[in-house]
């Protein structure tokens, strides 16, 4: 960048544009990937004597796992080999009705495909597991178009595409104790996650916003991912680590859209510096491994502490490398460099209440922050918190409501410029505070392999308060959003 105005228009509209990136798919369900359907589980004829057989997988079109079942006896036939295959859609519709940048509904899709290889059954190499995913992405971004919004009205927004998004061997050791995965990973799938709060559409609930805008390319998560080790040990039933280190900018490069700069997910790229994080998790009052071992004696909860630490440049929020404001008009407009940046993190998912005897009736709530440096961070700051409730009606056991707040505030550099450029060069110019993204939702299982989900969402102060593309002198709007999503498991 040559010049104060330039750069300006570069670190403001940067706060927006990375809001779709790098979130948890599918909300609220398994993913494609990661599913073991019932049908693969199902003892392989002669394993097991016909008197201690377990139950027939359901055949059923409204009980069975999979929309297409056994496809024929395709399934069971692969599981005895060791591999399972899953295909998963999800669709929604979401529509801001007060606020944004304009008003409007938008349709949005993602399809999921992957393959799980055991190798003990596949090649008789005990204790490897083979993953291999893709994703069709599809439909239009209302969160982009429309709202401005850091925290994204929904976690499958992307660009559209069809690619690669995880490709990774597992190995464990030691009994179990402790397990290695190598290759091309998203880190979502295993780092900061909540699971209270996964039932909720807004990406925020998934992949948090501060990783999502702070991170390079929104960080190797969906729908990212980047080159990398994971070593995970669990010296107890309570206890688990997590560490690992990966390629630090998951598009391979700088400039552009991140997501157009890996269109098709096959950029294995190590030139982006290195991402370490690591997490130590603690569960408490967890069901035994198996039926022998007595029932928890207390309601289960987990608690997770974690850190992150990107080795690459950083642009200062604020400053020139002459230490003048970039709002001034005599900055050249460069941001000054930090070298590195991290972030520290809590979760906390807590079971609160559980109905006596065989009922499913629980209350579970959850908390997650995370904080960064505001020099070089757009949001430093993130806050989650929510509440929900499973079988909140009686007969509908897998159904489940829920409550959920997310708070993203803006760092001080950021917050500065934003001063800076209403005192010097655009009198009015809104001010930057937080944005927080109220959602209230309703998952409503029609069948074990079909689910609908109706949503509404208010976001206070988009993007913090940025400008109005259509009105420069006041701040978008506040948003209402409704949505309804459907996920079908094949």
């Amino acid at each position: 960048m040559s010049g104060g105005p330039l750069g300006l228009t570069f670190l403001l509209s940067f706060g927006v544009a990375p809001s779709v990136l790098a979130q948890t798919p599918a909300a609220g369900q398994a993913l494609a990937t990661e599913q073991t359907p019932a049908a693969v589980q199902a003892p392989a004829a002669g394993q097991t004597p016909a008197t201690e057989q377990t139950p027939a997988t359901p055949t059923g079109l409204w009980d069975r796992s999979n929309l297409l079942g056994e496809t024929g006896g395709l399934r069971p036939w692969l599981g005895n080999y060791g591999v399972t295959f899953n295909l998963q859609e999800t669709s929604e519709y979401l529509n801001n009705l007060s606020g944004g940048a304009k008003r409007g509904g938008a349709y949005d899709g993602l399809t999921q495909f992957g393959i799980v290889v055991d190798t003990e059954k596949a090649l008789g190499l005990p204790g490897g597991t083979f993953n291999v995913s893709a994703l069709q992405i599809h439909g239009s971004n209302l969160s982009q178009r429309n709202l401005l919004t850091l925290q994204s009205a929904s976690g499958i927004e992307a660009d559209v595409t069809t690619r690669l998004w995880e490709l990774w061997y597992q190995q464990s050791l030691i009994g179990g104790k402790v397990d290695v995965k190598v290759g091309q990973q998203s880190l979502d799938q295993e780092f900061m996650v909540s699971q209270f709060a996964t039932p909720f559409i807004n990406a925020t609930f998934g992949w948090p916003v501060l990783p999502s805008v702070d991170m390079p390319a929104g960080g190797p998560a969906y729908p990212l991912s980047s080159l990398g080790v994971r070593l995970c040990a669990r010296p107890s039933d309570a206890w688990t680590v997590m560490a690992g280190v990966f390629d630090g900018n998951p598009a391979g490069s700088d400039t552009g859209d991140p997501q157009q700069q890996n269109r098709h997910g096959t950029n294995f790229n190590l030139r982006g510096g290195a991402l370490f994080i690591g997490e130590v998790q603690y569960a408490i009052n967890q069901p035994p491994a198996n039926s022998s071992g007595g029932e928890a004696t207390g309601l289960p909860g987990t608690y997770k502490l974690g850190f992150w630490y990107n080795t690459q440049n950083f642009a200062d929020q604020r400053f020139d490398n002459t230490g003048l404001s970039l709002a001034n008009p005599a900055s050249d407009g460069v941001p000054a460099n930090h070298r590195g940046d991290y972030s520290f993190y809590a979760v906390a998912d807590q079971t609160v209440w559980q109905r006596g005897g065989n009922s499913p009736q629980s209350v579970g709530v959850f908390a997650r922050v995370m904080g960064a440096p505001g020099d070089r961070n757009l949001v430093d700051l993130g806050v989650n918190a929510g509440v929900t409730l499973k079988a909140p009606i009686k007969g509908r056991d897998n159904d489940v409501a829920g409550l959920a707040v997310g708070y993203a505030k803006i760092g001080s550099g950021a917050q500065g410029l934003a001063s800076d450029t209403a005192s010097l060069t655009t009198p009015g110019y809104p001010s930057r505070s937080a944005e927080t993204v109220v959602e209230a939702t309703y998952q409503y299982q029609v069948a074990p392999w079909w689910q609908l989900q109706a949503d509404f969402q208010y976001v206070f102060r988009p993007a913090g308060g940025i400008p109005d593309p259509g009105n420069p002198s006041q701040r978008v709007g506040n948003e209402a959003i409704v949505g309804l999503r459907t996920n079908i498991v094949f």
